[in-house]
């Protein structure tokens, strides 16, 4: 016995269509229309980023030459083999886990301090936030060559005061000559100019908390500094986790003030990963070791971050 099989009309008695059909049409074009507008953010993504990143993975297996006709030997896994052995990128790793370590917990608690003192209904509230907002957008070159002057050994300004002003010091003090003198004055640089970022996005989250629990807090005898820390801090801890992702990303990154304060000198000692790359790959023209230096940067930066995600949902979740 056929079965016959009953389809809905696509248009009624006046040739209109119907109600199902003109829902699914409207359905279609809407989901469309969102991939119509992603498309130039994704062409460029895959153009800027994803093009680059594939073709330092691939460079990263070959003695690479940046030459016309160069035969680039393919040599496996010798690159990424090299790095793990080397001693100058192991220090330059250390001294970038330290910059972070210094730089993270700094940016983000000054930052609070800004963001809860901008918060306050004070006087001049819009030109604090910009004055503390001008670093932010101003450039790395620049301000790397003011804070070199600053620490600098004879001429600097941080020296004229310790030894000519408040008599601390018998002599100057060569900031930029030493490893953990270097690396402090660009920590403070990392600081100075991360502040302001980290304070914008923090005051941007203090916003979204309901006043109704302020209120009620007060109301119940709380103190602001009790209000901060029980109802302030737990509405901004997605805000903090993000701010926490991002400056590890960009204490690993770090490359323009290093590169012009102490050049990664003496002796090496200041190097970080992104300067000891840029040396091995444009200075010894090692392309494929630097691309090899790079991977292994981006998977490190891709799992503490992913880290950092997992361990944060877990204690919001209380586990």
């Amino acid at each position: 016995m056929a079965v016959q099989t009953v389809v809905a009309p696509r248009r009624d008695s006046a040739g209109e269509p119907t109600p199902e059909v003109t829902k699914r049409r409207r359905r279609w074009r809407s989901g469309w229309a969102g991939y119509v507008f992603l498309a130039p953010g994704f062409a460029l993504f895959v153009v800027v980023l994803l093009i680059p990143i594939a073709r330092a993975v691939q460079v990263s297996f070959y003695q690479w030459l940046p030459f016309p006709g160069a035969d680039n030997t393919f040599v496996g896994l010798d690159n990424y083999t090299r790095a793990v052995a080397d001693p100058q990128f192991r220090l330059g790793l250390v001294n970038a886990i330290v910059y972070m370590l210094v730089t993270v917990p700094g940016q983000i608690l000054l930052g609070l301090g800004v963001a809860l003192l901008l918060h306050q209904r004070l006087p001049g509230r819009s030109l604090f936030r910009v004055l503390f907002y001008l670093p932010v957008i101003t450039s790395w070159v620049v301000v790397s060559l003011l804070f070199r002057y600053l620490f600098a050994t004879d001429s600097g300004l941080v020296n004229w005061v310790l030894v000519d002003v408040l008599h601390v010091a018998g002599h100057p003090v060569g900031w930029l000559d030493s490893r953990w003198t270097g690396i402090g004055a660009l920590s403070i640089l990392g600081i100075w100019k991360g502040v302001g970022w980290t304070a914008v996005i923090l005051l941007a989250g203090m916003t979204g908390v309901p006043r109704e629990l302020h209120e009620s807090a007060a109301v119940d005898g709380a103190g602001y500094f009790r209000r901060t820390w029980h109802v302030t801090l737990p509405a901004l801890r997605r805000t903090l986790l993000f701010l926490s992702v991002m400056l590890v990303i960009g204490g690993f990154n770090v490359f323009i003030s290093v590169l012009l304060m102490t050049a990664g000198g003496p002796a090496g000692e200041t190097e970080m990963p992104l300067t000891y790359l840029y040396k091995q790959a444009f200075n010894f023209l090692e392309f494929g070791y630097g691309s090899a230096i790079a991977v292994i940067m981006t998977v490190l930066i891709l799992i503490l971050s992913i880290g950092q995600t997992l361990i944060a949902n877990r204690a919001e979740r209380g586990e």
